[in-house]
């Protein structure tokens, strides 16, 4: 069992350290679209990632339609503050990919509009909160995935 975590333009190296770690730990993919908000060298995004950088299976895409173009029929969920399904709701399957949009706009609006049937948001119970922290959700959905796959 395990996933496809795609992180479509992600700007935080911290996030996107963690999340790598995160996919190690799960037994996920990570998949990155560019443009990235720092270097891939760069040594926030080692640090998050720990000494398991080196350890992580990551595909790196030019663009979302080159992302799109190599991975073609394959089961796609995307995940957006603007969802309208709730992200336990999804028939969760192996080799599944979780599609997430950068820290500060989340996916791009036409991506959500193209695909509302595949939008799934993580409900947040206070007015206070727009969006959770990309890691901290990227780690809800993996985990709701094993565990719905493990109960099948």
């Amino acid at each position: 069992m395990a996933f496809n975590i795609v992180l479509f333009e992600p700007e935080i190296p911290m996030n996107t350290g963690n999340i790598g770690r995160l996919s190690l730990a799960s037994g996920s993919k990570l998949h990155l679209v560019k443009p990235f908000g720092f270097e891939i060298n760069d040594t926030r995004l080692k640090r998050a990632g720990l000494d398991y950088w080196k350890h992580i299976t990551l595909f790196i895409y030019e663009s979302i339609d080159d992302f799109y173009e190599k991975n073609k029929g394959k089961h796609f969920a995307y995940f957006s503050s603007h969802g309208t399904h709730d992200y336990c709701a999804i028939d969760y399957k192996d080799d599944m990919f979780l599609i997430f949009g950068k820290e500060s706009v989340g996916l791009p609006e036409n991506i959500v509009a193209e695909n509302a049937d595949l939008v799934y948001n993580i409900p947040i119970y206070s007015p206070h909160i727009r969006s959770l922290n990309l890691a901290n959700a990227v780690s809800i959905v993996v985990y709701e995935g094993i565990r719905n796959i493990k109960a099948q």
